[in-house]
């Protein structure tokens, strides 16, 4: 019974991605550039420029806070039970691949979850992966307006009770250069190596 009923959860999963990809990848392929990262090139892209929310400490930040370092965030939720625990335990072996280097990489989650994502919970939760790691969340709102802006898809998937839902969502991250620009986007299952190496790039100045 069981993996009848995550059957249909999954699919909605992978068409959340297919959807995504499919999207936003459309800016990358329009610059007409042989590839030369091993992720997803977007530079240049037209989504994705700012958000407002708060992180775990209670502070508003928004991209500009974060630039002079390479920023990498992607949107999820603390009770998730694959895509997001994996994503951020990867991201935890993409700072020790960096060494000392990591220092200047900030990782960053968003929630679409924050009815039940409060700012405790994030607090607890996100840096549990790796200190520096910071959680962000807004009302909902500042939630759908910030995944409208990172053309994000998020839907709420009913539960055994009403607070057991799950929340299907696109599982990708987003990379930005020292600057603040958008340049790279990573799916969900990349090697490890791989974006460690595409983060060098970019704090070498690529």
């Amino acid at each position: 019974m069981d993996g009848v009923q995550h059957r249909p959860r999954i699919a909605a999963r992978r068409r959340l991605l297919a959807a995504g990809v499919s999207a936003l990848t459309l800016s990358a392929c329009d610059l007409g550039r042989q590839p030369a990262f091993r992720t997803i090139d977007v530079t240049g892209a037209d989504f994705g420029k700012d958000f407002e929310l708060a992180d775990h400490h209670g502070q508003r930040r928004r991209l500009a806070d974060f630039k002079g370092r390479v920023l990498v965030l992607f949107f999820g939720y603390t009770q998730c039970p694959d895509f997001c625990p994996a994503t951020l335990a990867m991201m935890a072996e993409v700072m020790t691949l960096l060494g000392p280097r990591a220092a200047d990489v900030q990782v960053a989650f968003i929630t679409v979850d924050p009815e039940r994502d409060t700012r405790e919970l994030l607090a607890e939760y996100v840096p549990a992966f790796h200190p520096s790691f910071v959680g962000l969340r807004g009302d909902l709102e500042a939630t759908a307006r910030t995944a409208r802006a990172f053309k994000v898809v998020f839907q709420k998937s009913k539960g055994r009770t009403p607070e057991t839902y799950t929340v299907d969502h696109t599982t990708l991250s987003y990379a930005y250069d020292r600057q603040g620009r958008l340049r790279l986007m990573i799916r969900h299952g990349t090697p490890p190596a791989d974006i460690a190496a595409d983060l060098r790039r970019l704090l070498d100045g690529a």
